[in-house]
């Protein structure tokens, strides 16, 4: 009986223990106590220069932490070797893209498996085969010859996803893929995420400074200014004597759970 009680317990995939990390002298995450199980979708949010995406840094082992430990799949962040990173998809904040590049759709997915190969070693069928599937899962399979600066914004987003994909990860980590595109495509790309959270069983975290648009999806919000304020339960997170601690007192929550202030609200 002890044994299958054992058994249910959700398994750590990140766990984070008295954690703290510094940038350039200063503190960007202090005494972060955080687990986030397998299989679980996480939003984490918080106001600019919160610390958001230290945290998926962090988690990618590309910091290690000043005091306290970051462990991820049962090993220390300083420990991490290729093959641990080849289990983790990261979709960086969209920066600024040259649309005369001559790159196309599929050589742009491809690059997600030079994480799990390496750069020198030559891509092959299997290869091929995956970054296709990374295609139809986001639905943009019948994009792969096509210039992938021609595509609209929320299409190359679909197409850095299915890069992250192509890797065959077991997390992924997401930094503010709704920005820079309409109201409509966000939706479709939240919805998108969360479908493939579903069939894949992927763990992911996915950072936003939008409180009202990642809610409804994810199963846990995690709100950071530099230090941990709330973790659990949408509905229990969005409550204006958590949330003005953050955000100020100017903060507005509405009955529903609408939340008006701070970098939540966008007309």
């Amino acid at each position: 009986m002890l044994k299958n009680l054992e058994e249910e317990q959700p398994r750590h995939v990140i766990a984070f223990s008295n954690a703290t990390y510094n940038l350039t002298h200063t503190t960007a995450l202090k005494e972060i106590n955080l687990d986030i199980n397998e299989g679980e979708f996480v939003g984490i949010i918080g106001p600019n220069g919160s610390g958001k995406t230290t945290i998926l840094r962090a988690i990618l082992g590309l910091l290690l932490p000043q005091t306290g430990t970051m462990q991820i799949f049962d090993c220390a962040c300083e420990n991490l070797r290729c093959h641990h990173r080849a289990r983790i998809g990261y979709l960086p904040q969209k920066g600024k893209i040259d649309r005369n590049f001559p790159i196309t759709v599929i050589e742009t997915v491809l690059m997600g498996r030079y994480g799990v190969r390496g750069l020198f070693r030559q891509i092959g069928k299997k290869d091929k085969a995956i970054a296709l599937q990374a295609l139809e899962d986001v639905g943009m399979q019948n994009f792969q010859n096509y210039p992938f600066g021609q595509l609209s914004g929320g299409q190359q987003q679909r197409i850095f996803i299915a890069r992250a994909l192509a890797q065959q990860p077991q997390v992924l980590l997401l930094d503010e893929p709704t920005t820079g595109i309409d109201t409509t495509t966000q939706h479709t790309i939240l919805e998108l995420v969360r479908r493939l959270h579903r069939e894949l069983q992927l763990t992911i975290l996915l950072v936003t400074h939008d409180i009202n648009l990642i809610s409804p999806f994810v199963d846990r919000l995690v709100l950071l200014n530099t230090r941990l304020f709330a973790n659990g339960n949408p509905r229990d997170v969005l409550q204006y004597k958590i949330l003005s601690q953050v955000y100020g007192d100017e903060i507005i929550v509405t009955d529903n759970g609408y939340v008006i202030g701070g970098d939540s609200h966008h007309e």
